[in-house]
């Protein structure tokens, strides 16, 4: 199914005010006031990446390996956990297309919780695979079991890697851990009630590895930070301020280099969009304009209308494909099904060049 949806404005005060914006501004929704065509217009839904029949899928993360086939890390729990299971029963598994728009096949599990007394007794969720450098690297969270209130706050990142996509993947260094919620009060993610989730990693080009997460204080909304490392193993320092501005709920950022720019894009939970945030440095994000539009944008309203909802008709957990330094294929999790079946799936979109 291809669908290639025209440009046209998105206007309104509720639009408007889902972006955390107001009426009385002059920022255009879907270019933040910057009189340019959205990012967001770049985008052209190809299809479903992968669907399968007894699993939810949810966030799935590409990588082109040696031989130019793309590698595909996707999260993935049994249908039968119900959707909530993603926190107590999600592994994350590794399918292989010849290209990136597929087909993709399942080749086999590449992380699964150990059941042990340890930070990442269960659910590895959220991969996240870069090649940095001539390894290939495997950021994912996982969380330590408990009351679900507990599982939610024991959310650590972790991180595999490998010579080649298709392993063996190793965990660094004695169990895989290299992000924990900061014991810093000054820190701004310090006692954070969702512990440190949501991994973003990205290869600065001064040489240093930035570890974008996703935390939320007690009473306020989930914002985006950073902890910053020499080397890939560590150790991550966190930079004290929040990356992000919002107001309103953001998560799943995904980091990327283009035109001697840092972007961070993120879903907007309320809106059923993308945040794309732009900086300099890597840590100075001014306001977001439009990462990527509503679900119905891009597959119309009719399919969307008629989808079972499962998390809702939006599309998250955005992962990109970038090639020659470009992104060139968007990877997201859909929260509905239009296909008839039981579970969630990850589509595909085309990045168009700008």
């Amino acid at each position: 199914m291809r669908l290639r949806i025209p440009w046209r404005p998105v206007v309104g005060s509720l639009w408007l005010s889902a972006l955390g914006l107001s009426a009385g501004q002059d920022q255009h929704p879907l270019d933040g006031g910057k009189g340019e065509r959205s990012w967001a217009d770049r985008l052209e839904y190809v299809g479903i990446a992968v669907e399968e029949p007894d699993y939810h899928v949810w966030g799935s993360s590409p990588v082109i390996g040696p031989e130019g086939k793309t590698h595909l890390f996707v999260a993935r729990w049994p249908i039968s956990s119900g959707f909530g299971g993603w926190l107590t029963h999600c592994e994350i598994a590794r399918y292989l297309g010849e290209k990136p728009e597929g087909p993709f096949e399942f080749k086999e599990v590449v992380a699964k919780g150990s059941g042990k007394e340890t930070w990442d007794h269960q659910s590895p969720h959220n991969p996240n695979v870069q090649k940095i450098g001539d390894r290939y690297v495997l950021s994912f969270i996982a969380n330590a079991g408990g009351t679900k209130k507990q599982q939610v706050a024991s959310q650590r990142i972790g991180m595999m890697v490998a010579d080649h996509p298709s392993g063996p993947w190793k965990k660094l260094g004695e169990d895989g851990l290299v992000l924990a919620p900061p014991n810093d009060p000054e820190v701004w993610s310090h006692q954070s009630t969702v512990g440190v989730n949501n991994p973003a990693l990205f290869a600065h080009p001064d040489g240093r590895v930035f570890l974008y997460y996703k935390a939320m204080k007690e009473g306020d909304v989930r914002r985006m930070g950073v902890a910053i490392a020499d080397q890939i193993e560590g150790p991550y320092v966190f930079h004290k301020k929040p990356l992000t501005s919002n107001q309103t709920e953001i998560e799943d950022g995904y980091a990327f280099f283009e035109n001697d720019r840092v972007f961070l894009l993120t879903t907007h939970n309320i809106a059923g969009t993308g945040y794309l945030w732009e900086s300099k440095n890597g840590l100075d994000f001014g306001d977001p304009t439009l990462g990527f539009d509503t679900m119905a944008s891009y597959l119309g309203k009719k399919v969307v209308n008629g989808a079972k909802v499962l998390r809702g008709k939006k599309f998250e957990r955005p992962q990109l494909l970038l090639q020659n330094g470009h992104p060139s294929h968007l990877f997201v999790a859909s929260g509905a099904n239009w296909n008839g079946g039981k579970g969630s799936y990850s589509c595909v979109l085309r990045v168009r060049e700008p």
